[in-house]
């Protein structure tokens, strides 16, 4: 009984630091390769250098992404509420048209880029951020530490009240 109650703390210590929010990213995040609308690639690093001193909520999404679609509506009232914080979206499609589709087709408001990798999520830059699960949300403070690691769709309430902080 002892072991089985062992084990079961061992895996639970387990989930609950898979899921911890990070302060920072590593630097293969930072490392990461991304392509603007125009087609040039950036490093992350240089998408979060050029917003300095500036809040930014960073959205990981796809056009293909139904959860992705549902949610727009709130990213947009969180604009909407939050006007001096910077958005940037950065997309998990195959296609660079696809992608490019889908910003015109939402009118997504913000800096966008894309992840230009066969594997999509399951690629570099989406391991690097611990990417499992799109839409995914990132907010990092005016000091450049990441506020908040992990949102999804459903933490709204959770990425507002970070933003108003």
């Amino acid at each position: 009984m002892k072991k089985i109650i062992m084990l079961f703390a061992v895996i639970m210590a387990s989930i609950s630091c898979s899921n911890a929010q990070k302060n920072k990213f590593s630097q293969e995040a930072l490392e990461g390769k991304l392509t603007t609308t125009e087609g040039s690639e950036i490093s992350f690093k240089e998408v979060l250098e050029k917003h300095k001193g500036k809040t930014i909520v960073v959205e990981i999404w796809a056009s293909w992404c139904s959860d992705c679609v549902k949610a727009m509506p709130k990213v947009k009232e969180l604009q909407a509420a939050n006007p001096d914080v910077v958005y940037v979206f950065i997309s998990m499609d195959k296609a660079m048209d696809k992608w490019k589709t889908g910003i015109e087709k939402h009118e997504l408001k913000g800096d966008h880029y894309w992840v230009n990798d066969e594997k999509g999520m399951k690629g570099a830059f989406g391991k690097s951020i611990d990417l499992d699960w799109i839409p995914r949300y990132i907010v990092v403070d005016k000091k450049g530490k990441v506020a908040l690691y992990r949102a999804i769709e459903t933490d709204f309430e959770k990425i507002d009240k970070e933003l108003k902080r």
